[in-house]
């Protein structure tokens, strides 16, 4: 039986920057390597190769700090706007790789900034819906101010993230960590701006969708 989860204001703080750092540890962490192999080797392969796994970690880290900031950060001041373009810009940089690609629908509007910072955490949910890649598909629902989101993946072996239906409705059956409270966190803006947010399969796809 899920119950109603009741975080402090100090304890969603903390369990929200514990998760900004899982997302930075991997990157930077090996711009810290990199630079251990250039003080450490002769040999100019090895650190050439060094200084491209730098740079790569290097825009890595910024790509995700930049995401980041806009979907858990302030972002403004109260009431602030932002512009739908910048968040597609910042989630290219966080989400497509090799393996995954964006295709981003949607008008380039001004938002209020937690309709953009939901969008921002429904695309993280989107994500990890398909570990293997594939295809993230970003489309509006309605239009202007009141405009939601609606963002299919599709990919092999797709599935529901544990607990997310639970979460966004911000229950849980035991409760909330640093790797449970992303949706729940996406389940907090979404009621702030009015809306719920749902993830089901469909059409051998996962949909998260925003009403």
């Amino acid at each position: 039986m899920s119950s109603p989860i009741v975080l402090e204001s100090l304890d969603l703080a903390a369990l929200l920057c514990s998760r900004v750092c899982h997302d930075l540890i991997s990157p930077v962490g090996a711009i810290v390597n990199g630079l251990e192999v250039l003080e450490e080797e002769n040999d100019e392969e090895t650190k050439t190769f060094a200084l491209d796994l730098i740079k790569r970690s290097a825009r890595t880290a910024s790509a995700k700090l930049q995401f980041c900031r806009l979907a858990f950060g302030a972002a403004g001041s109260a009431g602030v706007q932002i512009d739908v373009g910048d968040a597609e810009k910042m989630a290219r940089g966080f989400l497509e790789d090799e393996k995954t690609k964006l295709v981003w629908n949607l008008p380039r509007v001004l938002l209020a900034k937690n309709r953009v910072k939901l969008l921002l955490n429904m695309l993280i949910i989107a994500g990890q819906a398909i570990p293997r890649g594939g295809v993230l598909t970003v489309d509006p629902v309605g239009e202007g101010d009141s405009m939601s989101f609606r963002i299919t993946a599709a990919g092999t072996n797709g599935r529901v993230p544990p607990h997310a239906t639970d979460l966004l409705a911000g229950t849980a059956p035991e409760g909330v960590d640093a790797h449970a409270i992303q949706p729940f966190y996406t389940g907090m803006l979404a009621r702030s701006v009015g809306l719920g947010v749902s993830v089901a399969a469909e059409n051998e796809a996962i949909v998260v969708a925003a009403r």
